[in-house]
């Protein structure tokens, strides 16, 4: 089972909230949290369960329904299509927003719709940020 959350600063009931690095991604924590609440619930309800793992989409979440590619527009993605076009089927861009049925994804400057029903794979291209080790 996979576990999301908002922003903090979005309110629930906004379609294009996104992770930030102001503190929206899953911790070890909110994983136990949720782990510990399932097991309350499923011992009560009487539901026999071998294993349950809870964590989160990760980094380089997969993006599948429009409203994922809304959420995340501004960041940089990897879409990968089923039929080519233009010879071309891997595309890496910045999502910009949801037309209808399409996807509008900037790849080299230039904005480029793609069909949402012509897609393979699709997920975030991840952000490491380093940190600098002082010398002295």
């Amino acid at each position: 089972m996979f576990i999301d959350k908002l922003d903090e600063h979005c309110s629930s009931t906004q379609p294009d909230a996104r992770l930030s690095d102001s503190g929206a991604s899953i911790t070890l924590a909110d994983c136990e949290a949720v782990t510990r609440q399932l097991q309350r619930v499923l011992e009560v309800e009487r539901i026999d369960y071998d294993r349950l793992e809870v964590s989160s989409p990760g980094l380089d979440r997969k993006l599948r329904k429009p409203a994922d590619f809304v959420r995340f527009s501004g960041q940089e993605a990897e879409v990968q299509l089923r039929v080519p076009i233009n010879g071309r089927r891997r595309f890496v861009g910045v999502l910009h927003q949801v037309i209808g049925e399409q996807i509008e994804i900037e790849v080299d400057g230039a904005p480029i719709l793609l069909a949402l029903a012509n897609l393979d794979k699709a997920r975030l291209v991840p952000k490491y940020h380093m940190q600098r080790r002082r010398s002295g």
